[in-house]
Order: C-alpha cells, then structure tokens, then sequence
C-alpha cells in the first residue's frame, strides 16, 4: 500500500524556486501602472515568437480565445466547417461553434492520439475552411501528411499542451498557417490564471489578429470589423517571461521522468498489462501528460486516488458524443478508435519535481492493483 501521497501536479515545488524573481517581475509591473498591454506584453511577444521560431506571435486572453480569435482572422463563420479531432479538449469544437461554423469530428491515431491523417482526408470538403491538428498530451501530430491533406485549407495547429513540441526539428506552431497555445496553469508553461498565444506565419494575419484582440480597432475609435477583447495581462506576460528561459529544462524533466516510468514499468511486468505512452520519433513529445492504456481504468483510478495518487482522465468521452452536440448526428462508432481510447486512458503525474521514489509509489500501487 502507498506510504505516501502522489499529487497529479504539484506547482508550489515550481513557484518555490522562482518565487522571488516572479515577485520582481509582479513588482514591476505596479510600479509601472501599466497594466493592459505596453512593454511586458511586447518583451513576451518578441521572446515567445524566438523561442517557437515563429514570425510572429500575439498575446490574449486564453488558449480558448487564441482558437476563437485565429478563426476569426481566416474569417470562419456561418455555413462553414472546420475539421478537427474528436479526442480533445472541449474547447477546440466550441470555439467553432460559436462562430456559427460546424465542427466536423475526426478519429485519432492509437499510437500519437492526434488527428488521423487518412481520416482527416475522408473528411475534408468543399465547405472546409480551417484544419485544426491537436498536438495532444505534449506530441506532435503527424505534420507532414495532415499540411498535404489539407491542401489549400489554412491549417491552425493547436498547441495547448504542446509548447516546445516540434515535428521533424520544427517547432509546433511554426507549421501550419497559426498556432494556439494556452498558458493555463497546469501546462508546460503556465502563468498565474489564464493567457493564451497566437502565432502567425504571415503579417497580414498578425496585423488581423491584432486588430481583432482589441474590439476589431485599427485605430482609435475606428472599427472596420468587430473583434472582442482578448488581450494578454501585462501582469501574466511578466510572469511568463520569469519562466520561459526555463521551460526546456522543465521539459526535460518530464522527459526523464517518462523514460524513468518505462522503467519501472518494465522492471514490474507491467509493460505486457498496461499501454505506456510512444515518444513517436521526430515528434519531440514533452509529456504535458502521462498517458497509460489500462484495463478495468475506472478501478485503477479509484484505487491510486483512494492513496493520495493523482491519476485523470483526458478524456472520458469524445467530443462527437458530447450531449451539446447531438444535433450535428455523430452516434457510437464514428470515430472508433477515440472512443476505445476514452474508456482506457489513465494520466499519472509526471512533472519535473517529482522524486525517483514518487514515481516508484506511482508503479508500486499500479502493480499491487492488477495483483489482487
């Protein structure tokens, strides 16, 4: 029996060893008063689009918002579809319906959990107007055949739980025409509430997407479209600068911890029972989430939490089963492969602080489970 609690994530340990230059950093902002865009957010932009080798990269509000407002500038609206996994976040299908477009649902590929290729081609019509890969749980999807699927059709990659992810040595983000990423708390890099970023192959959508972060303004009081308000705070711009010089060592560390988990898998007879995670080959996976397949999963998590073991599940039904989308007629079956995926799917905790006998616990407990 577990001797000791697991968390799922446990960002004091992260907080702790930047807590005084994240003060700073909050300290400058008040003392500057400058609150809504100005120099930290520009400092992050122009940092945020070298780290991703991206032309160009604009602050907002959420990573729902850079999904909303990147749609926005390729002018997805009424009668229109985008195409996009149904193995994903909610928010990837409703920000498209709150555009009036219509989400049209994908299957995954069992190995990456990304978008399928070839499903994705079956998919694609004459009223397409965006392709939305997801690079899920921190790997990339498969770039190469989704950019020659899509064709003419402007691709905007999500890359919420992706940033520092990279196909074939290009970063995510920097493929596809946009790239969303979110800097909710919980992900590679996180500020202190909500943020999100778009980045942009060309100026014409950086001009459009900025125009669109500020109620559609291309000068003061003058409104040529209606855009919303989705500007990044001054005060999480900051934050996230104090912490993008460290996320390739965070990165590392989950990198690790997954090669460690493989291990003690191994060492455990438990590689032939449960499904580990592929690090796909040029699709440098930085385990935003650690994701086994497990038999009995809904047991295997009762188990792990009732010891204080973090353990989630992303995601338990797929989008095109959701109730809110009953309307647009997807049933059981649609997408076969997402639905096996979310009755077996299990994330365990696999942040950069956690300790070689954290992780033993974690394999500990998995491996008294399937022994009773």
């Amino acid at each position: 029996v577990a001797s000791m609690p697991v968390p799922l994530l446990y960002l004091t340990r992260q907080y702790q060893a930047l807590s005084e230059e994240i003060r700073q950093a909050i300290d400058r902002v008040c003392d500057s008063q400058r609150f809504i865009l100005g120099a930290e957010v520009e400092g992050f932009e122009r940092e945020a689009s070298t780290a991703l080798d991206a032309n160009h990269a604009v602050g907002v509000t959420s990573g729902t918002d850079a999904l909303l407002v990147a749609l926005m500038a390729l002018g997805v609206g009424r009668g229109d579809e985008v195409v996009l996994p149904t193995f994903t976040f909610f928010a990837t299908a409703g920000v498209v319906i709150r555009l009036g477009a219509t989400p049209v649902f994908v299957d995954i590929d069992p190995v990456d959990y990304c978008m399928d290729p070839r499903d994705l081609r079956a998919r694609i019509g004459d009223r397409t107007r965006a392709v939305i890969p997801v690079h899920l749980f921190g790997q990339a999807a498969a770039m190469d055949e989704i950019m020659e699927a899509a064709g003419d059709v402007p691709v905007l990659e999500d890359c919420a739980q992706a940033w520092g992810a990279s196909f074939n040595g290009r970063q995510v983000g920097s493929i596809g025409a946009m790239g969303a990423f979110s800097f909710f708390p919980s992900k590679n890099l996180g500020c202190f509430g909500d943020g999100g970023l778009v980045t942009a192959a060309d100026s014409e959508l950086d001009r459009s997407l900025r125009e669109l972060r500020v109620h559609g303004q291309s000068g003061p009081y003058q409104h040529l479209v209606v855009g919303g308000n989705f500007r990044i705070d001054a005060l999480q711009a900051a934050i996230l600068r104090v912490k993008l010089p460290h996320v390739g060592r965070w990165v590392e560390g989950r990198r690790a911890n997954a090669e460690r988990y493989r291990g003690l898998f191994t060492n455990a007879g438990l590689e032939h029972i449960v499904g580990l995670p592929a690090a796909v080959a040029g699709r440098g996976h930085t385990f935003n989430q650690y994701v086994i397949r497990a038999p009995r999963r809904d047991e295997l998590r009762a188990y792990l939490n009732d010891l204080g073991i973090g353990a989630a599940i992303y995601y338990p039904l797929p989008l095109h089963l959701q109730p809110c989308f009953e309307a647009l007629g997807y049933g059981e079956g649609d997408c076969p492969v997402a639905e096996q995926a979310s009755r077996e799917v299990l994330a365990l905790p696999v942040f950069p602080e956690l300790s070689e006998s954290e992780l033993e616990e974690v394999v500990n407990a998995i491996e008294e489970f399937y022994a009773i």
